[in-house]
């Protein structure tokens, strides 16, 4: 049955539609995997059951870029193309592609059913590109020696690193070294390989529990991107109790705090289906799931940026941080190759990935599409 007519694309019921298309519990809203370009992006403005979930993660990218700019007005901030924002512009473009990518995926999954699959292959690509943009940043500026190294006195204080002799340079927890130094950007990246391989697979195989592994998948970057924020709460602040630095960097704990927070009800709400498997039909539109999955998944993302940014201001309030002499860095300032050279490695081996799923897609659906194409021609839809 057709719910609503007019010059634009009827919308259809669940029974409508091919399987691959039906949402669990989702009754209503439905597009035939027919439309063209011109009536996906005309579709944002009309009540479907995917509007919701692009203006979820379509507007928040504006707000996202609002709050972001703000670190290159601070006072004492190097200029915006300077190498010591590097890591934030990276974590950027993680998050702007994320956004983007999962917004245009709701919007233009309707063309066929070889596009609804590419879009979300594309859709799982970002999502583990942003973990490794998360995973620079949190290198550069929340790293155990990012610029900053705690005493060995017994006295508790703190100095910037200019005041340490070089031989002083140690970890609160000695067996972090080596992880830190030589295998956490490098496992980042395998991680979020092994995520997009996953979470495609799911699209494949696995379909019944497809929810339940995304999830959980994603997980496993969250907790290896994480273990420099992990350490700092397990140590004490590498910044003197009565520095600016440690004034500014008090609020990480709480944001991360919140960053989880949002993270663990985002994932209540793709996994349970909750409201929408108490009232199905009642929230085909507007207030599913995936709407308030999106909505905390964002709240997330703000709160990370906000607590990478408290650790910016702390840096940025010791000066000689940003370029200590070059015998005294344990940690090498960031260069072209080791940020935007990690993530564009990272990028063409997960479009390597998505084009191979999304030719496999191809083989499997090709078919399909064709027959649906045949008997569901777009000038002979009518509305009754």
């Amino acid at each position: 049955m057709l719910l609503n007519c007019g010059q634009s694309m009827p919308l259809l019921r669940h029974t409508d539609v091919p399987s691959r298309v039906k949402e669990n519990f989702i009754l209503t809203g439905y597009r035939f995997p027919n439309y063209s370009v011109k009536d996906c992006l005309l579709s944002a403005f009309r009540p479907t059951n995917e509007t919701g979930n692009f203006w979820t993660h379509f507007l928040p990218v504006f707000i996202f870029a609002y709050y972001f700019v703000e670190v290159f007005g601070w006072e004492g901030a190097p200029h915006a193309d300077s190498p010591f924002f590097y890591p934030l512009w990276n974590y950027f473009i993680g998050v702007f592609c994320l956004l983007m990518a999962s917004s245009m995926a709701h919007l233009l999954n309707s063309m066929s059913l070889v596009v609804r699959e590419v879009c979300f292959f594309v859709d799982y690509g970002t999502i583990s590109s942003y973990t490794v943009g998360s995973s620079l940043a949190y290198y550069y500026y929340i790293h155990p020696q990012a610029g900053i190294v705690e005493t060995g006195g017994n006295n508790g204080s703190q100095t910037d690193l200019k005041e340490e002799p070089a031989g002083s340079l140690s970890y609160a927890i000695p067996d972090f070294c080596v992880f830190f130094e030589s295998f956490y950007i490098p496992s980042a990246c395998l991680v979020a390989i092994i995520c997009v391989l996953s979470c495609c697979n799911t699209r494949q195989r696995w379909r019944r529990h497809r929810y339940l592994i995304r999830t959980f998948v994603f997980l496993l970057p969250f907790l290896v991107s994480s273990t420099p924020i992990f350490y700092r709460l397990l140590t004490r602040s590498p910044y003197s109790t009565t520095s600016s630095s440690f004034a500014a960097s008090t609020s990480t704990a709480g944001f991360f705090y919140r960053h989880c927070f949002w993270l663990l009800v985002s994932a209540v709400f793709n996994i349970s289906k909750i409201p929408e498997r108490l009232a199905p039909g009642r929230f085909d539109i507007w207030g599913h799931s995936h709407q308030w999955f999106h909505c905390c998944t964002f709240l997330s993302i703000l709160d990370e940026l906000h607590l990478i940014k408290a650790e910016v201001k702390a840096i940025l309030l010791s000066p000689t941080l940003l370029l200590p002499p070059a015998t005294l860095a344990p940690l090498p300032g960031p260069t072209i190759t080791s940020t935007y050279g990690v993530m564009l490695l990272l990028q063409t081996t997960i479009i390597s990935i998505i084009v191979w799923f999304s030719w496999h897609a191809n083989c499997i659906f090709g078919p399909e599409r064709d027959k649906l194409a045949k008997e569901h021609p777009r000038e002979h839809l009518k509305c009754h």
